[in-house]
């Protein structure tokens, strides 16, 4: 096993922070796929978020030396993400993409998986007209499995806030549901 994968994200960042430059690649695997997560919750647009997610590592890289080990990397990055999204969404204002079709190996799956594309298109559909304000700290609760403290963190709010927003998300949520 690498010894990449037994140390922390900190330690890790310690460790490219004094030169071992190669090991970025880990901090790149550990983080990608949530990240990219993160971005298309946020864009709804695959290739927009992929240019988020590479421009995140890019700044990430770029400002490691700024980190605070002290702190969560995790949070760090992710709040460089979430700059990044914010950015995105003030350029393109929003743009509606074109949802991506979800191929199916197995037939016996097919009815769960109709199921839960229904439920998470029916959710993405929810979260697109409510704010900003209210969809990002249920994008980093309900689909990052970001604790308050980790949100809070995140977009720099106190934690009260950020249980404020999610509950107003929530009942926005509701009442959209129950129109639809």
């Amino acid at each position: 096993m690498p010894i990449a994968d037994q140390i922390t994200d900190e330690e890790l960042v310690q460790k490219i922070s004094a030169g071992e430059h190669d090991l970025y690649s880990a901090i790149i695997d550990r983080y990608q796929d949530k990240l990219l997560r993160y971005a298309m919750g946020m864009i709804r647009d695959h290739d927009k978020a992929t240019d988020i997610v590479q421009e995140t590592f890019t700044k990430a890289f770029i400002n490691l030396k700024s980190f605070n080990i002290s702190k969560s990397f995790s949070s760090w990055i992710y709040r460089i993400t979430h700059n990044e999204a914010i950015n995105a969404i003030k350029k393109y204002e929003r743009e509606i993409p074109i949802p991506e079709d979800f191929d199916t190996a197995d037939e016996t799956d097919l009815e769960n998986e109709v199921t839960e594309r229904e439920i998470r298109e029916q959710v993405e559909k929810c979260l697109d007209q409510i704010p900003v304000l209210y969809s990002e700290p249920m994008i980093l609760y309900y689909l990052e499995d970001k604790s308050y403290e980790e949100i809070s963190d995140i977009l720099r709010l106190p934690v009260g806030t950020v249980g404020t927003r999610i509950r107003r998300a929530r009942n926005l949520m509701r009442k959209i549901c129950q129109k639809n």
